[in-house]
């Protein structure tokens, strides 16, 4: 049986702060995409998952939720996925605009299941 979902979070290359709910087994982690102030495209690790093994088979649906209110940021995915099949989820989030500027596209991507449960 799935667990309840967990919450971390962690700081992207602008300083920004998120808050990820996760299903600890199955997301291992999440890196996000944007461009720099220099006009570089920047990818980092925004969150890893503490947990080292599965405790448990991951339910038949992924849900992962990622939220950064100083960027009034907010969106989770639910996939459904009966056959344990999928390793990664790619999201693509437009920043609402601020005045005089251009959106800015952000890209997430969710990676799934942490090494398998350890046998005892």
């Amino acid at each position: 049986m799935a667990r309840h979902n967990r919450e971390g979070g962690g700081q992207d290359q602008k300083n920004e702060r998120y808050r990820i709910s996760y299903q600890p087994d199955w997301l291992r982690f999440v890196k996000v995409t944007r461009r720099l102030d220099s006009g570089r495209q920047s990818t980092m690790t925004l969150f890893r998952n503490p947990t080292t093994r599965q405790e448990a088979p991951p339910g038949d649906r992924v849900r992962t939720r990622v939220v950064s209110p100083g960027q009034d940021l907010d969106f989770s995915i639910a996939v459904s996925d009966p056959h344990h099949a999928i390793r990664r989820v790619r999201v693509s989030y437009v920043l609402p605009d601020e005045p005089g500027g251009r959106p800015e596209e952000v890209e997430f991507t969710l990676e799934g299941h942490p090494p398998r449960i350890a046998r005892r």
